[in-house]
């Protein structure tokens, strides 16, 4: 009884993931307090080097302080992206990450027309766990 109430007390009711990369994963997740209020966790996930797991760290948003920390974070950006950096295309690993997801989607749709191959199946199922998938780990 106990271990579902703090099951219910962390549970996310809207969640959003970042893939960055092949070993950092970005989590933004609203959670709701006990005296129905909601708060925001930021989690950075980053794979370790010798395959042991995941690294995690989080950080934590209060409604009171959205505001002045999304001002705060645009104001940032925008210095490094007019300022420090202004000739850097900051584009380039979106549409890099477009061109991947349209291959992966692509090789989906391969896959599902080998369905009648146990070969396929075999293969797809390997490559979606090699593919460091953080749908795995569980929060």
């Amino acid at each position: 009884m106990d271990n579902e109430r703090n099951q219910r007390r962390f549970e996310s009711v809207y969640s959003k993931k970042v893939r960055a990369g092949k070993r950092r994963t970005y989590f933004f997740d609203v959670r709701k307090t006990k005296g129905e209020d909601y708060y925001l966790t930021l989690t950075e996930s980053t794979k370790r080097f010798n395959g042991d797991g995941y690294e995690r760290h989080k950080i934590f948003l209060y409604k009171e302080d959205f505001n002045r920390f999304l001002d705060s974070l645009e104001d940032v950006i925008n210095h490094v992206k007019e300022n420090l950096m202004p000739e850097y295309d900051y584009d380039e690993y979106t549409r890099r990450h477009e061109e991947f997801e349209a291959r992966r989607n692509e090789e989906d749709d391969d896959m599902a027309d080998d369905d009648d191959e146990p070969e396929a199946l075999e293969s797809n199922a390997n490559r979606n766990f090699d593919a460091g998938s953080d749908d795995d780990m569980t929060w």
